[in-house]
């Protein structure tokens, strides 16, 4: 009886899940209205929340039932292993500095610090409509969501979020601190120059970016978060800061 309840409570779960994907894919046709587009993609993010939470909570409950399949040794050697962090010193230090270079060009540039000019017009070009052709914005959501923006006036002080987001992001790869969370924001904002019709050196960044975040726990060994992580550690893991009783040290590592 608990076998069948089983099975069919993870039957439910799994076509809330689809449902949710469904109805995310719906939401960015367009096909639909932007008010539509709009519903769709809030009630099926919510859905497939709504399965991963519960999920989640049956795996924090439940007994182990781990997949018995060992990751390849190359996997473990990039994403667990801090021999491996001189390689993500490398790609920290090239993505770092293409962040920094990007937003200390536009600090010196009163277009993106006073009053937002550059920013305004380029997202006037990216919710643009031509006559012949596609748009450079391929979901309507998304241009709906940038024309608000522009309506409203918020490239003013928007501009300079992007300015100091791309210092942070930046200063935090080349220096190693908190790599997961400053490769996180960059991947961010790479997505939504690419939602805006941008490519230019965007995939390369936004690939690096999610590699770094698979890698932060080494990533950062040569850099700050040897020392940061251990003392921070993070939710599910609290660092010395959190536990006094705990001594202070580097990250461990493995082979």
């Amino acid at each position: 009886m608990r076998a069948n309840w089983f099975q069919t409570r993870y039957l439910v779960l799994a076509a809330t899940a689809f449902v949710g994907f469904w109805l995310f894919r719906r939401g960015t046709s367009s096909d639909l209205e932007a008010g539509a587009q709009i519903v769709s993609l809030v009630v099926g993010l919510v859905l497939f929340v709504a399965a991963a939470v519960v999920l989640y909570r049956d795996f924090r409950s439940g007994p182990t039932d781990d997949v018995a399949i060992r990751e390849p040794g190359v996997a473990h050697f990039l994403f667990s292993s801090a021999r491996s962090a001189p390689l993500w010193l490398g790609a920290r230090l090239y993505l770092g500095y293409e962040w920094f270079e990007a937003g200390r060009h536009k600090l010196q540039d009163d277009a993106w610090m006073d009053g937002g000019a550059a920013l305004r017009g380029y997202w006037e070009r990216a919710t643009a409509i031509p006559e012949q052709g596609s748009p450079p914005i391929t979901y309507g959501v998304y241009r709906e969501y940038i024309q608000y923006m522009l309506d409203h006036g918020w490239y003013d002080w928007f501009a300079k979020v992007v300015v100091v987001g791309e210092l942070l992001v930046g200063i935090g790869l080349i220096v190693g601190g908190l790599v997961g969370i400053a490769a996180f924001f960059g991947a961010l904002m790479n997505m939504s120059f690419m939602l805006a019709g941008s490519a230019s050196t965007n995939p390369l960044l936004f690939t690096l970016s999610i590699l770094l975040i698979l890698a932060w726990r080494v990533a950062g060994w040569i850099g700050l978060d040897r020392w940061l992580l251990p003392a921070l550690g993070s939710p599910w893991s609290p660092g010395w800061l959190a536990r006094r009783d705990a001594p202070r040290r580097s990250v461990a590592t493995t082979r």
